[in-house]
């Protein structure tokens, strides 16, 4: 029974599968389904036509994008090196305004060093000239005329300064004479006479009040030998430039009475010592004496003459300006 079940829902399967068709419709049918088949048929061979187009196609759209990618990449990279180019020229623009600026320093340096050349060449022509000059005899001798000049200059700008502060010996309670030499006086060598007391503009000095003051020192000594000082300090102060000597301890001039003299210190400030007893300490007044001495003691080397000694301030300036004053002075 089974087995005759199965046939019979099978066949009846299939006759549901099958259409029935009229006989009266089944020209239009057939005629349907040809034109299907030829439509199906036609379609087919387009496909067939079209998938190599499609392919290509395809293969130009894959070719293109490519070239698109490799041209936006290009774009990138021109990007990139036209934002280097503006900072290059921006640099450029930074390095070129320098370079105009060193070059206008430059031109200022190069007239500069012309300007310095022409100089040196004239003083170079001026050097050979004065060695031409002073070449052989007539060059000796045209600087011995000079020097002649200068010291006979020197001497008499330094008769102003005696006739100013004049020099004299007393030696005796009457008899006032000019100083002509001292015991171991000058290499020029004049007539000895006998030591007094010398005196500038008739004020003695004595060093006694500047090593032991007292109540009982006289105010009147104290008062002569401090302006005397001060006329030897200003004596000095004359004679060495004359001279052309810097003098190794300064003076600042203040008064006749108050004349400091200065000397340098460990921390290379200038310390001053007082030429004047008056409220000041007799060390440091005596020390200022004693500087004094020393720079006329600076005078005395510089016209080859040695010191008569430490405290004798009159007396080696007389000697100075004795030995200046000499005929022998202008051919030493």
């Amino acid at each position: 029974m089974e087995r005759e079940t199965e046939p019979s829902s099978s066949r009846g399967d299939r006759e549901e599968d099958v259409k029935v068709i009229e006989w009266e419709e089944f020209d239009n049918e057939l005629t349907r389904l040809w034109s299907l088949s030829s439509a199906l048929k036609l379609a087919t061979e387009k496909k067939l036509a079209l998938q190599p187009k499609l392919k290509s196609l395809i293969q130009v759209s894959a070719e293109s994008l490519r070239r698109t990618n490799e041209l936006e990449e290009m774009r990138q990279r021109l990007e990139a090196k036209k934002l280097m180019v503006d900072n290059t020229s921006a640099a450029c623009k930074v390095t070129e305004q320098d370079l105009k600026k060193k070059e206008d320093d430059l031109s200022a340096e190069v007239r500069s060093l012309l300007v310095g050349g022409t100089t040196l060449s004239i003083a170079k022509t001026k050097l050979q000239e004065s060695n031409c000059q002073l070449e052989g005899e007539s060059g000796y001798a045209h600087l011995k005329i000079v020097t002649n000049k200068l010291r006979k200059r020197q001497q008499y700008m330094i008769s102003q300064v005696s006739f100013i502060y004049p020099l004299k010996i007393e030696a005796g309670p009457s008899q006032d004479q000019e100083l002509e030499s001292f015991p171991g006086g000058s290499r020029l060598g004049t007539k000895p006479v006998s030591q007094g007391s010398v005196r500038i503009l008739g004020l003695p000095f004595s060093m006694a009040p500047f090593t032991k003051m007292s109540f009982f020192t006289d105010k009147k000594e104290v008062q002569k030998s401090a302006t005397a000082l001060g006329y030897v300090a200003h004596a000095v102060s004359l004679l060495a430039p004359y001279l052309g000597v810097p003098i190794r301890y300064p003076l600042r001039l203040g008064a006749s009475d108050m004349s400091p003299v200065s000397t340098l210190s460990e921390n290379a400030k200038f310390v001053e010592f007082p030429l004047f007893l008056d409220g000041q300490d007799t060390t440091r007044a005596a020390y200022a004496v004693f500087l004094l001495n020393k720079n006329i003691e600076q005078l005395q080397n510089f016209v080859g003459e040695n010191s008569l000694g430490p405290r004798q301030v009159l007396a080696n300036l007389k000697e100075l300006i004795r030995i200046i004053q000499s005929p022998d002075y202008i051919n030493s």
